[in-house]
């Protein structure tokens, strides 16, 4: 089934910020049971997962005047799983903006969440960050700059809401955009092959931006992606593995078969499949692609450092 967004009429609109007031205090520890009533609860949208289940998206209040975009199941209700909390700043209709881009990953098996817990139910995203700061502007330092001479900084862009985006904005010569693109976090971090300085300069905009009339939900959305996403960068290992190589400790081809990828020519005789082993580190492209890919999965990663290697994971680790 086709991923499917409910319509929200402009008076329910109009009228959404009072459905959504701060709950009383004595409500903040609401158990998961009064969660799946369903009672101040609004529906964004619904769809098939890959095994067939039927799931829906809805909007519900949190702490603080914070709003929880929640995952669960559409016939028992249970399930729970959280999308996003969105702070009280956070325009309501921002709970839709992120509901549309987890229904494209949801279609692909991509999205990822976490089961709801108690805390959640009383607590404000992002409370941890530093209020002290100013709110007014990006830090001036917001910028990094690719192997390709690409430039990306965070900036405010219009996106035909009532109050502009905050987003990574990439300028090159050889796009189609002249001014430039926005671009998401992950795209940034292939680009640079290098998680920082983009996360840091990312939490950093979003706290300094925590109470002002920008939109930062997407961006917010995106950080989240990257830290619990099991595709990480495969540079580390690439150094590892030519730095083993270049040493005559080990041949590509030694590695690859304690992998167990192995191929035989036509007389029998095994031999490493070499050509698995760049793939995963980034030396040459996949299959129909034009350039390798920056990224590998964990597991991979793990079994070339531990049974490759023979070492542990966490020293090819970025």
């Amino acid at each position: 089934m086709t991923p499917t967004l409910s319509p929200t009429p402009t008076n329910q609109r109009r009228a959404a910020r009072s459905d959504f007031a701060t709950p009383p205090r004595h409500q903040h520890r609401r158990t998961h049971k009064q969660v799946r009533r369903g009672q101040d609860q609004r529906l964004l949208g619904h769809y098939t997962d890959r095994s067939g289940n039927r799931r829906e998206v809805v909007a519900r209040p949190g702490a603080a005047g914070s709003m929880l975009v929640l995952d669960r199941d559409r016939t028992t209700l249970e399930d729970l799983r959280v999308v996003a909390h969105l702070a009280a700043d956070e325009p309501v209709e921002n709970a839709a903006v992120v509901c549309a881009a987890y229904l494209c990953d949801a279609t692909t098996g991509r999205h990822r969440c976490r089961l709801l817990n108690d805390e959640d139910l009383c607590c404000t995203p992002f409370a941890d960050q530093s209020d002290t700061h100013s709110q007014t502007a990006v830090p001036s330092a917001a910028e990094t700059v690719d192997h390709l001479g690409s430039r990306y900084r965070l900036q405010r862009i219009e996106t035909g809401m009532s109050i502009p985006e905050l987003r990574w904005w990439r300028t090159a010569e050889d796009i189609a955009t002249p001014a430039g693109e926005p671009v998401s976090i992950r795209e940034v971090i292939a680009a640079t092959e290098s998680y920082e300085p983009v996360r840091a300069l990312t939490a950093q905009a979003l706290s300094l931006h925590d109470g002002v009339e920008i939109s930062t939900a997407v961006l917010r959305c995106e950080l989240a992606r990257v830290q619990q996403s099991p595709i990480v960068l495969n540079r580390r290992l690439r150094e590892v593995v030519l730095a083993v190589v270049a040493r005559e400790e080990l041949s590509m081809s030694e590695i690859a078969v304690r992998c167990g990828r192995i191929k035989r020519d036509r007389k029998g005789n095994e031999s490493g499949e070499t050509s698995w082993l760049a793939r995963r580190i980034g030396m040459l492209p996949e299959g129909g692609r034009h350039a390798p890919t920056p990224w590998i999965h964990t597991d991979v990663l793990a079994l070339i450092a531990r049974d490759g290697l023979g070492i542990s994971p966490r020293e090819v680790e970025l």
